[in-house]
């Protein structure tokens, strides 16, 4: 990209740092530049795992300036790591009700808030079925989800044979040192590479982002 990076709309910002969530600032303007430019292809832009749509306010924010639009696709019962008894859990998001984890409420009130519900299509589900059953292709596919190597091996192979030629490929929670968080986000990183058919275009601490230049995984 020439000259400087683009930036969401200031109420956006205001609303991802307002919003539960745990990708930092810095990351969250890569990923905001990465789906500009993705956005360019006039093809949906995918997120896989959006939590309470702290970084979907931004993958909103830039299918509204390119005129497409964002696709979330979470089963809202939370990752691993954000059950009870584990480092992320958080017991505002549990149904009082069935004692479980639904962040689905919250992440409708994020985007309502925020103006950005028109921008965006919800997709309630475990990622391989979904995959298993999309039929379009996409501009942008934004790997967040589960951090175990089955969850983001499945990710990966559901997703990425749906990603148009130059369409972009982010991977969140990419940590080369092994003291610093999980490996299977890197795992799919190196693959990603290793094929052949993509190209890294940006590195900002733990945020990937790799262009298709060809085919393959």
């Amino acid at each position: 990209m020439q000259g400087h990076a683009p930036t969401p709309a200031e109420e956006t910002l205001d609303a991802f740092e307002a919003a539960k969530g745990f990708m930092p600032r810095d990351e969250g303007l890569a990923l905001y530049a990465a789906a500009v430019e993705a956005g360019a292809l006039g093809l949906p832009l995918l997120e896989v795992g959006s939590y309470c749509g702290r970084s979907t306010l931004l993958l909103a924010d830039a299918a509204r300036r390119s005129g497409t639009v964002a696709v979330t696709v979470d089963h809202h019962r939370g990752s691993e790591e954000q059950q009870p008894g584990w480092e992320y859990h958080d017991p505002e998001v549990v149904d009082p009700e069935l004692g479980v984890m639904d962040t689905l409420p919250t992440f409708r009130r994020t985007l309502h808030r925020a103006g950005l519900e028109d921008r965006v299509i919800a997709v309630v589900g475990r990622s391989p079925q979904v995959a298993a059953v999309w039929g379009g292709t996409l501009g942008m596919v934004f790997v967040d989800g589960g951090h175990t190597d089955e969850h983001a091996t499945g990710d990966y192979e559901g997703w990425v044979p749906h990603l148009a030629p130059g369409g972009l490929l982010a991977i969140h929670d990419v940590f080369p040192d092994p003291a610093d968080g999980g490996r299977a986000p890197y795992r799919i990183y190196r693959r990603a590479l290793a094929s052949g058919a993509f190209e890294e275009t940006s590195v900002t601490r733990s945020l990937r982002v790799l262009r298709r230049i060809g085919q393959g995984l």
